[in-house]
């Protein structure tokens, strides 16, 4: 593990004060039980179920990626048990996390806007 990811993620178990790396948006990341709890710059709070945000991951693996006509190939996606406890995460510039899974999975980043828009879908 890098010093850095160590020093902003680590484990996940303490919550993380992100409003010196990143200032744009997120003010505090916490799991709190089995949800990702955001606190926002704004004062809106999201809480994010592990299993929707594995489930939602946008990386490529998981997602699939168009071809040049524009036609997504999405490729079968298995999850174990493990695939939906996260293990750490790390920022990603000053716009997203990458989250980092008990199966090894962390290639997927989560955008602020898209874990917004995540949490605004799991109100509805």
């Amino acid at each position: 593990m890098s010093g850095s990811e160590h020093e902003f993620s680590g484990r996940v178990k303490s919550g993380i004060i992100l409003n010196e790396i990143m200032p744009l948006d997120l003010q505090r990341v916490e799991l709190i039980g089995q949800e990702l709890a955001i606190q926002w710059k704004d004062g809106e709070e999201t809480f994010l179920s592990l299993e929707t945000l594995r489930r939602a991951c946008p990386c490529a693996a998981c997602g699939g990626e168009p071809d040049v006509l524009g036609r997504v190939d999405r490729p079968p996606v298995r999850y174990l048990p493990e695939s939906f406890r996260l293990e750490g995460f790390v920022p990603v510039g000053g716009y997203a996390l990458q989250l980092r899974w008990g199966d090894g999975h962390s290639t997927g980043i989560y955008s602020f806007a898209y874990l917004r828009r995540l949490a605004s879908s799991a109100n509805e």
